[in-house]
């Protein structure tokens, strides 16, 4: 009141307030709760069914999907038809939204569904214009191909129709998913051109400015073939090259900043990114326990959820019996990858050969804008308008100027245009070939099959029933004529360039080998001509195909449990001479100067020998050697550096061979100008490790390999939206191995899965995967398999007992 007399309601309201609020409170948690139920029944709604019976149109006879207690699929059906439309069906129930980022990736729409934060993705996809090229794909299609695509097509958008509801991802993003066609089936198989070949020609790039700018002699010694790590099947390591001389290029002379150039962050992971790659080899019976061949696998890929592969068996009749293919399939794709039929068993791993060329063009001078020279004469740009309709943004209309030999791409370091020339551009990059491994019966069959199967180029390698193991390249191979392909060069002659593709019989083999072993790991395979045919594009290192090697030939009567031990080997040979060059550098001397030398000495040299979660010493060995190849590069290739300051010296893998060369002969001339001598210039590496482990008050004990090893397995969605990373992905752990070992690990990448299998032995086999078979987090299978494959523990290469049973019936 004005008089300063207490309102009579006052009180009363001093009263109520508390309970009113509280009142508000529970009805606000009522709401809250009413709402997560909804949502959590709204999601449980769009998990598939996996028991009953479902009319479908397009199969003959029953086909029946019977999931073990992982979830993994036996399909099985009265003909290999009808069992790709199971196929298709089992894949849009479980992972139809990474078939759908798989489609959008080749075709450059992911932009549709994700809105601009993907346009730069959809803009140097777009250039490639695979969405059109696939008809060129379904039109050269083999007839009994296409009958599988059609039907497998068929089926998964039945699998979607059986959906109560559209899938959840397509309810968090409040957008319904397209039905699935013929060329999405190929644009799947041209997304994985982009993870497996060097789409920019990067490698390629890389190599040709080195020559143009350093010279001949730096070039071959830079950009090798090969060094002394090399452990191919056929052919012998190759030898270390001269260093280049003074008179070809001399370092001294080059003016002193006096300073450090500036570290970029993610220096430990650029210069040591390994390409994504694999490893697989097999034995031949006469050196097995149970005189069986073995076929061992492990393909090295990006880990995500949904995983990348989808674990099958198929069940059809064939040859008067039942054929059961049990391995991996891709989901958006009809056929198995890998696998055993129990006649064959086989793997891939990825071969690294030179598979795109940078074409430089020669502008006509009558219309240098608009035309290029060809050995024809002047020829005008091919103009293509791509419209890229990013979700809630703009559209964007993109100009894509084409050529006889491919679209125009970039600019080189002189300011000319380039044109890539790429495999996955023509009609034979893809084919469903690959679907008749399924049915071979020996390493003859499969070795010829692969050799006319379109995808990006792999080392296969298959075992047999009878014992026989064979290597061959799967995937279309070009026939060069007139270069080699290792840098680029202008075709405009017509005295270059390509003739097509090389025939079934002009491809590399190596058929039940002497040594009755065969290794792949992405280096150098083969050697002389074989090797010439693949070409030089960007191969992995040699450590690790040479410690599989090694580990082989000491096996006398191998197993299954001998395969897996292999695959989860990461003793650090590789790292070794790195170790004790290291030692020898934080001497006692040094040591006794500093404490954190001292301490750093002592982790140096009980570092255990193996890419440990537990071991700091492995992981200062290795910072060593790459900061100090960042530093030996830097100072050698730093006219390229200026020229393009995107040169990246690390897009060629090839480096180990020169850079310990370059630290053992210790040429003063190719000495960074920042230093004396080659002694100061280490001791700098090492003051430089010990400034990045200590920079925010740790201890060195502290900085072990587990630390920065640590798998962080997302899916696409908790990237965008990182709220749902803990429902969506898997618990951050660290893990042992690293790129040079035989168990590759990093934190982003790492084995897609591991397999042994001898043909015709499936019980005996083993395999394991990350992640699960669902893509949905609400079924029991989303991580199921994970922790098997996180321990490296053998599970059965074949699926279980059923626990569900769906029947697709015929309609009508």
């Amino acid at each position: 009141m004005p008089d300063g007399t207490a309102s009579p309601i006052e009180p009363g309201r001093r009263r109520g307030g508390p309970r009113l609020a509280t009142t508000a409170v529970l009805a606000l948690v009522v709401v809250l709760l009413a709402i997560a139920i909804w949502a959590w029944a709204l999601l449980r709604a769009t998990l598939p069914p996996l028991d009953g019976a479902v009319a479908v149109a397009g199969i003959a006879d029953e086909v029946s999907i019977e999931r073990d207690g992982l979830g993994i699929p036996t399909i099985r059906g009265g003909s290999r038809v009808d069992v790709a439309h199971g196929l298709g069906f089992a894949h849009a129930q479980d992972r139809f939204f990474q078939m759908d980022l798989l489609r959008r990736q080749a075709a450059g729409e992911l932009s549709e569904l994700f809105g601009e934060q993907a346009l730069p993705i959809d803009r140097r996809h777009r250039v490639h214009r695979f969405r059109s090229r696939a008809g060129a794909v379904l039109a050269a299609m083999d007839a009994a191909d296409r009958d599988v695509l059609e039907a497998y097509v068929g089926g998964v958008n039945d699998g979607l129709a059986t959906l109560d509801g559209r899938p959840w991802e397509y309810l968090l993003l409040q957008t319904r998913p397209a039905p699935w066609r013929p060329e999405d089936t190929v644009l799947a198989v041209q997304a994985m051109y982009f993870l497996l070949n060097d789409e920019k020609g990067a490698g390629e790039s890389t190599r040709g400015m080195i020559r143009d700018l350093l010279g001949r002699e730096a070039f071959e010694f830079l950009a090798p073939l090969g060094d002394s790590w090399d452990a191919p099947i056929v052919g012998e390591a190759y030898g270390p090259l001269p260093v280049p001389g003074p008179e070809s290029l001399d370092l001294r002379t080059e003016a002193d900043s006096g300073e450090a150039p500036p570290r970029a962050a993610a220096l430990l992971d650029r210069a040591s990114a390994a390409a994504v790659g694999s490893n697989n080899w097999a034995v031949a019976g006469e050196h097995t326990a149970h005189g069986g061949a073995l076929l061992a696998n492990d393909m090295h890929l990006p880990l995500q959820l949904p995983h990348v592969w989808y674990r099958v068996s198929l069940a059809f009749p064939d040859a008067g019996g039942e054929r059961r293919v049990t391995g991996v399939s891709l989901p958006g794709t009809p056929s198995v990858v890998v696998g055993s039929n129990g006649d064959i068993a086989w793997g891939f791993t990825n071969t690294y050969g030179d598979w795109v060329d940078l074409v430089v063009l020669e502008p006509d001078p009558e219309d240098p804008d608009g035309s290029y020279l060809t050995a024809d004469g002047p020829r005008p740009f091919s103009r293509h308008r791509e419209v890229l309709r990013a979700r809630g943004g703009a559209e964007e209309v993109h100009e894509v100027l084409e050529t006889v030999w491919g679209p125009v791409t970039d600019v080189d370091h002189r300011g000319r245009r380039r044109a890539l020339r790429w495999i996955a551009h023509d009609p034979p990059a893809v084919s469903f070939g690959v679907l008749r491994l399924e049915t071979a019966r020996n390493v003859d069959e499969a070795v010829a099959i692969a050799n006319r199967a379109g995808a990006p180029p792999q080392n296969l390698v298959v075992a047999d029933a009878d014992g026989r193991i064979a290597w061959t390249v799967l995937g279309p191979i070009p026939r060069r004529f007139g270069h080699d392909g290792r840098v680029p060069s202008s075709w405009a002659a017509g005295d270059r360039g390509w003739d097509g593709y090389l025939g079934p019989d002009e491809y590399p083999r190596v058929v039940d080998p002497a040594s009755g072993r065969i290794w792949t790991a992405n280096s150098r395979v083969v050697s002389g001509e074989m090797m010439a045919a693949i070409g030089l594009g960007t191969y992995a290192q040699g450590g690790r195909a040479s410690q599989i090697r090694d580990r082989l030939l000491a096996l006398d009567k191998a197993s299954e449990a001998d395969m897996l031990a292999i695959q989860l080997d990461d003793e650090a040979l590789f790292l070794a001479r790195w170790q004790e060059l290291m030692l020898t550098v934080v001497n006692d001397e040094v040591a006794g100067t500093d404490r954190k030398g001292a301490e750093l000495r002592r982790l140096v040299e009980d570092w255990g020998g193996r890419a440990a979660t537990s071991s700091a010493g492995y992981r200062m060995v290795r910072a060593f050697r790459l900061f100090l190849a960042e530093q030996v590069f830097e100072a050698i290739t730093a006219r390229c550096k200026e020229v393009d300051e995107s040169f990246d010296f690390f897009h060629l893998p090839m480096y180990e061979g020169p850079l310990w060369q370059l630290v053992t002969e210790r040429p003063p001339h190719l000495l960074s100008p920042r230093f004396d001598n080659w002694d100061e210039q280490l001791l700098d590496v090492v003051d430089e490790a010990l400034e990045h482990f200590t920079r925010d008050g740790a201890e060195l004990s502290e900085r072990t390999w587990g630390e920065r090893n640590t798998l962080r397995m997302q899916h696409p969605l908790s990237r965008v939206i990182p709220q749902l990373s803990r429902w969506l992905d898997m618990p951050a752990v660290p893990l042992p191995g690293d790129s040079h070992m035989p168990r590759f690990q990093s934190a982003a990448d790492g084995a897609s899965q591991r397999m042994a299998v001898s043909p015709g032995r499936e019980a005996e086999g083993y395999f394991h995967m990350p992640g699960g078979q669902s893509g949905h987090p609400l079924s029991p299978h989303y991580r199921d398999s994970h922790g098997a494959w996180q321990r490296g523990e053998a599970t059965p290469f074949l699926p279980g007992p059923a626990v569900h049973t769906l029947t697709l019936r015929p309609a009508g």
